[in-house]
């Protein structure tokens, strides 16, 4: 009985242990808060985005990083005069170490509902990461979530003011979410896009064109679509450097309206890439 018990637990280890992530230093590097623009705000440290959404009768937090980013967070949210219990609710781009590690402690402090699509609402109350995530092995689970509102595509999510869309965009993860809203600045509105990431990475054993229900990346091309023909003025990315975003920060000027078109094409072409490695190696 206890050899079995043991057997039992082994995969549950397996998944509660924390990987070594050798780019997180880098990522959670301190970044000043700042105005994007009209009522958005970028609150994350210096490689990985987290944006604030403000309105007088509450906050959306659009990713929270990783657990050791909340700190910085936290502060960043209360320098720009705003209070994390104001934040009313958190949404993720994909439910990763690095972009909703920090989701569950967030969601404590501030008391805001958590939303996400079916399959990343399923990974966080669990936490761990599941078998059909390509980075399973080389990405640490997350803390769980209990409550999370499972929300549906192209749903539109509201507070107080704010109006926040939801765009399914697989293919990283089989459960990775984009968002757009519009924030208005001294009489200039602009249509904002924070697009999830879009690369195909994976484990060593994991091969995209052996996955049984889309092997052709068609879930890939859904999502490089809704880049194509998105309204989107100004282009946000979960990896601030995925977009161009700190070259823009330079120039003092956000607007890219080629961004998500050319997001769409490096991740054509990245993904082509790996499906002819991957045919090559068979």
């Amino acid at each position: 009985m206890r050899l079995i018990l043991v057997c039992l637990l082994i995969p549950l280890f397996a998944q509660e242990r924390s990987i070594p992530c050798s780019n997180c230093a880098v990522w959670n590097q301190p970044q000043k808060p700042f105005r994007i623009f009209g009522n958005t705000y970028y609150v994350g440290p210096h490689g990985l985005s987290s944006v604030l959404i403000a309105s007088p009768s509450g906050n959306i937090l659009v990713d929270a990083a990783l657990p050791e980013s909340v700190p910085q967070i936290r502060d960043h949210i209360q320098l720009l005069g705003f209070r994390v219990k104001d934040i009313k609710l958190i949404v993720t781009s994909h439910v990763h170490f690095d972009h909703a590690g920090g989701v569950a402690e967030l969601e404590k402090l501030s008391g805001a509902r958590v939303a996400a699509s079916p399959w990343s609402a399923e990974v966080m109350r669990n936490g761990a990461v599941p078998p059909d995530d390509p980075q399973l092995g080389i990405i640490s689970p997350i803390a769980a979530v209990a409550n999370v509102q499972v929300i549906h595509d192209g749903e539109v999510l509201r507070v107080g003011e704010i109006s926040i869309t939801a765009h399914f965009t697989p293919g990283h993860t089989p459960g990775g979410t984009s968002w757009t809203w519009r924030s208005c600045e001294n009489g200039r509105c602009l249509d904002l896009v924070y697009a999830d990431s879009l690369s195909p990475i994976s484990a060593d054993n994991y091969y995209f064109t052996k996955r049984k229900q889309d092997p052709h990346g068609e879930d890939f091309e859904r999502s490089f679509t809704f880049l194509d023909t998105a309204s989107c003025d100004i282009l946000l990315t979960p990896h601030p450097d995925a977009s161009g975003f700190w070259e823009r920060y330079s120039k003092h000027e956000f607007a890219a309206p080629n961004g998500c078109r050319a997001l769409a094409e490096a991740g054509r072409a990245s993904l082509q890439e790996r499906l002819r490695t991957e045919a090559l190696s068979k």
